[in-house]
């Protein structure tokens, strides 16, 4: 499992070895580093983590201003969600943290003559307007302020993320290295294992310690019901996630349930269906969430990679229908469909029964929403799927006209599957590292 968070640095060979001991350590418990007595009395304030959300990191300095319009930009591509003071104020504390990363992350890369320039910032900024809103920058400025952030928050952010990747590729990357024989070995499981299923997952990850455990628990659990309410799960693991997929909205990409190396996220994982949420999930060193974006079996041809030829027959109910009236209409419309004997009379029969015909003969199966792609895949040409609509949208079927089955796949190639490994290595020898980071940097709250 790939986890990282979005911060780390030059891993020279010492750095290898205090990483190394950190870890060692790091497996001890609270009671036997600190001997802590289950019986406490606390003697300062009641809450000593209540403070502004406004911090000092090495010397640099993160207003409150930074943080609202952080906080402006993570709403937004929520769909504008309007969280209440509680999760808002956990919001905040969590974006603060985010931020105090980015900050280490950019010292970092300019501390080692790897900083990233105003140019490129400014470069990915015209793009990203351009290719994800279809702003120019002009416009994707006036935006951000409309939204109650800025420019300057988003190029920050740009900034803090191509500062990882630079650092990621030019001293990380150099000193993993992974085996040909492995690969191999890899490579033959997997052809012996075709037929299996493989699953697309995305994951929130965040870390936790005895002592911050119930904190991130509850933190989680929020974010599960953000998602739960439309929320965006990509949005919420940039934002949040831990892990270094956190960049991509947490997608593991496509891997078999033995990756995950975790029995538990491996039998929930195997009980999703594409769509479905699953956790918090308490696994060692943190909690996980985990999103089944798709699954598939390996070096099949997928049933929901078919291009369908369809034939849309709807019906609309008139304003001021009643249920009952539309019920009757439904039930009418629903036995003349059933007289049609294939796709060249539906058109005539769509007349009759007074209802519109849309034709679309470049229809993915698994674009289609879940519920009508099974009944899809067992249709033959000239079949109808069940009525379905609302007095709303009025009632409609689909007809299968023809359809175009995929071809078998090969699976992932040794190439794809070193990149794999590869990544994995540099995530955990990352992992190690950032923790010394966040150790070593002097920062204050105000």
């Amino acid at each position: 499992m790939k986890r990282l968070a979005k911060t780390f640095g030059f891993l020279s060979a010492a750095a290898f070895a205090v990483g190394i001991g950190s870890a060692a350590v790091g497996q001890q418990t609270g009671e036997d580093l600190f001997n802590i007595p289950d019986d406490i009395t606390i003697l300062g304030p009641a809450n000593p983590n209540a403070r502004k959300a406004t911090a000092i990191v090495n010397g640099q300095i993160i207003t409150g201003t930074d943080v609202e319009q952080r906080v402006a930009l993570l709403l937004n591509a929520n769909n504008d969600a309007k969280p209440d003071a509680e999760e808002l104020k956990r919001l905040k504390l969590q974006v603060l943290r985010n931020l105090i990363d980015e900050t280490l992350q950019i010292q970092e890369a300019k501390a080692l003559e790897m900083a990233v320039s105003a140019e490129e910032v400014d470069q990915t900024y015209q793009r990203l307007a351009g290719e994800r809103f279809n702003r120019s920058p002009e416009a994707q400025d006036a935006y951000l302020r409309q939204i109650g952030s800025s420019a300057g928050s988003l190029k920050r952010q740009i900034e803090g993320e191509l500062s990882w990747d630079r650092l990621l590729r030019r001293n990380i990357q150099p000193f993993v290295s992974v085996s040909a024989g492995e690969v191999n070995e890899l490579y033959e499981r997997l052809q012996a294992s075709r037929g299996t299923t493989e699953y697309r997952i995305g994951e929130i990850y965040m870390a936790a310690t005895p002592a911050n455990r119930a904190q991130v628990e509850q933190n989680m659990r929020q974010i599960v019901q953000q998602l739960q309410q439309g929320g965006s799960f990509v949005a919420y693991a940039r934002q949040y996630s831990q892990a270094t997929t956190g960049v991509v909205g947490g997608d593991l990409g496509w891997i078999q349930l033995a990756q995950l190396q975790n029995p538990q996220l491996e039998a929930v994982t195997a009980d999703l269906q594409p769509g479905q949420l699953a956790g918090p999930i308490e696994i060692p060193g943190g909690f996980s969430i985990l999103y089944l974006i798709d699954k598939r079996q390996i070096g099949m041809a997928d049933p929901r990679d078919a291009l369908l030829s369809l034939k849309q027959i709807s019906l609309e109910f008139p304003a001021g229908t009643t249920e009952a009236q539309a019920r009757t209409k439904a039930d009418a419309f629903a036995q003349g469909i059933q007289t049609i004997r294939g796709c060249g009379e539906a058109d005539a029969v769509a007349t009759k029964l007074g209802a519109e015909v849309v034709t679309n003969d470049q229809v993915q199966v698994r674009a289609l929403p879940e519920a009508l792609q099974s009944a899809l895949l067992e249709l033959n040409i000239g079949q109808s799927t069940p009525p379905f609509g609302s007095l709303q949208d009025g009632v409609r079927v689909l007809m299968l006209c023809g359809r175009d089955d995929p071809e078998s796949v090969s699976g992932p190639s040794r190439d794809q599957l070193m990149n794999n490994l590869e990544e994995d290595r540099v995530n955990k020898r990352a992992q190690r590292y950032l923790r010394d980071l966040r150790r070593d940097a002097v920062i204050e709250y105000n």
